[in-house]
């Protein structure tokens, strides 16, 4: 199993109530699903706690076996950069490097950086001609597919999306999604995906919908 959650909640200090209530379930290798909710519901919250962004004041959240709740900052950060890759909404690409150089950064920082990995991604990503561009010369979409690459270059066994396609249009949000789950399933990663969208997520084999902090 390459995730499992058990009974986590999350309130943060002065919020009236908790953001998540004690929510549960499991992700095998090489799976996919959808988590879903409105605005408030706590998705980017949980997406936190699996990526060890953040620490759930109780439960459990296990990536290949190791409960990251004990893990020091320090400790949280090494399983981040061996194990997990977060996309986020924002790109978060650094803007004094190329795009070719925000492909590997994350690689780098794993000790996992392959130039022939970059560049298939690159190709398959349609930014081979774009490498050599800093990210206020690229298009929102380019910026999207320049995020999605730098976190598959590093080669995780989890993929945490959070509302990778927000900024694009219909079109480019189909186009990116079929993009990252078939190089995904390439890998054998698992994928967490985090959208508003019902069109989107019924693209995924299994959804799941968080409501007032709670699984639906």
């Amino acid at each position: 199993m390459l995730l499992a959650l058990r009974d986590v909640s999350k309130t943060y200090p002065g919020a009236a109530a908790p953001v998540l209530r004690g929510v549960s379930f499991d992700l095998d290798r090489g799976r996919m699903l959808a988590l879903m909710g409105e605005s408030g519901s706590g998705k980017s919250t949980l997406l936190h706690l699996i990526g060890g962004l953040d620490t759930a004041d109780r439960g459990q959240v296990a990536i290949n076996g190791t409960d990251l709740t004990p893990l020091d900052d320090a400790g949280r950060a090494g399983l981040r950069r061996g194990t997990v890759g977060v996309i986020f909404q924002q790109f978060n690409l650094v803007p004094s490097l190329t795009a070719g150089a925000n492909i590997a950064f994350q690689a780098r920082l794993s000790g996992r950086h392959d130039p022939v990995v970059d560049r298939a991604l690159a190709d398959r990503l349609g930014l081979a001609d774009h490498l050599h561009k800093y990210p206020e010369q690229l298009s929102g979409g380019q910026q999207q597919r320049v995020a999605i690459a730098r976190t598959l270059a590093a080669r995780p066994d989890l993929v945490l999306a959070d509302e990778p396609t927000g900024n694009l249009d219909e079109a480019s949000a189909e186009t990116v999604l079929t993009l990252l789950m078939d190089l995904v399933a390439e890998t054998g990663a698992g994928l967490i995906l985090v959208t508003h969208s019902e069109r989107l997520a019924a693209r995924l084999p299994r959804r799941l919908r968080l409501q007032a902090g709670l699984l639906a």
